[in-house]
């Protein structure tokens, strides 16, 4: 197939166009500017700059089958832009609108979006996972513009003809993390103590070539089969079973002290991570199984595997002192 990938140098962007030219697809992919994609000479490059409401994606929308819209505003702990609400929405909302009435219009015939769990929910309720068929709750500004986006393509899905595919993620892991999953993996490699032995919660993961294999499945599915999904491992474990994992994967001896979930919500606040200390303690549990049936897939690696390739790579970059 002729596939178009946006956010193509992006950590799920990198992983995917490896895997589409391996399968035997022609890809483009657009970047910010020109010669950026190195690693995949097959590749052909379309520079777009920003990208907004007014953004012409007619360079790489020529002669496209599918599109695989992957770039985004992506979330930040502390963000520096003067507007975010508005940065959120250029490039969230307005940009993946007008990228996909483009596409509608040049005869593409399926457009894949990758959501976020966030765009349903930034928890889930006790032992009941979250559905695409509960009411959403975003929380911030990433959340609501990922919702927005995907009530935009579904509606036009359906107006246009153009078959829709929304993929809801949760924290996707494996070679190439960077952020607090980062900071996790160099904490146990360092032996560093965590207190994190009381946390009972469960969440759901997503190694990168789980959701690279989702993505190109989806490509090829039946009519009938495109929607919203979320999509996982299918293994939700608590945050001290993470970094247990974690520990085994990179062979190092786990440190994981007792304390009160109270006690560190309350250190969350005082130190100003209130939301970093909520995700370590709080649940979110996805439905991932509702993918798995409805377009007979199911994950190529468990989260074992998907650990050790992740610890592979994290030791395989020399120094991590």
């Amino acid at each position: 197939m002729r596939v178009l990938v946006t956010g193509a140098t992006g950590f799920v962007g990198t992983h995917l166009c490896a895997a589409l030219l391996e399968a035997g697809h022609q890809v483009t992919a657009t970047v910010r500017r020109p010669g950026i994609i190195r690693s995949h000479p097959g590749v052909r490059e379309v520079a777009m700059g920003g990208i907004g409401t007014d953004s012409n994606w007619s360079k790489a929308l020529d002669d496209v089958d599918v599109v695989i819209h992957l770039a985004a505003r992506a979330h930040v702990m502390r963000d520096t832009a003067v507007d975010p609400e508005a940065a959120y929405q250029r490039v969230n909302v307005e940009a993946t609108a007008a990228l996909a009435t483009q596409a509608a219009a040049r005869g593409a015939r399926r457009f894949i979006f990758l959501s976020s769990v966030k765009a349903g929910a930034e928890q889930s309720c006790g032992l009941i996972p979250l559905r695409i068929d509960m009411k959403p709750q975003p929380e911030d500004a990433y959340g609501r513009t990922k919702l927005v986006a995907e009530k935009i393509l579904t509606e036009l899905g359906e107006n246009s003809g153009m078959e829709t595919i929304i993929l809801r993620s949760p924290l996707i892991y494996g070679p190439g993390i960077k952020g607090n999953l980062l900071s996790l993996f160099d904490a146990v490699y360092k032996g560093v103590p965590l207190p994190l032995r009381s946390v009972n919660n469960r969440r759901d993961f997503l190694f990168i070539e789980n959701l690279v294999a989702a993505i190109i499945h989806a490509m090829g599915i039946q009519s009938h089969q495109c929607g919203s999904y979320y999509v996982c491992d299918g293994e939700a474990i608590s945050v001290a079973e993470l970094t247990r994992r974690i520990a085994n994967a990179l062979n190092r001896p786990v440190r994981l002290l007792p304390a009160p979930v109270a006690l560190l919500r309350l250190a969350g606040v005082i130190s100003g991570k209130t939301e970093t200390v909520k995700r370590l303690t709080g649940s979110l549990q996805i439905d991932g199984d509702t993918f798995c049936r409805s377009v007979n897939w199911k994950p190529p690696y468990t989260m074992k595997e998907g650990l050790a390739k992740t610890a592979a790579w994290y030791k395989s970059r020399g120094s991590t002192d």
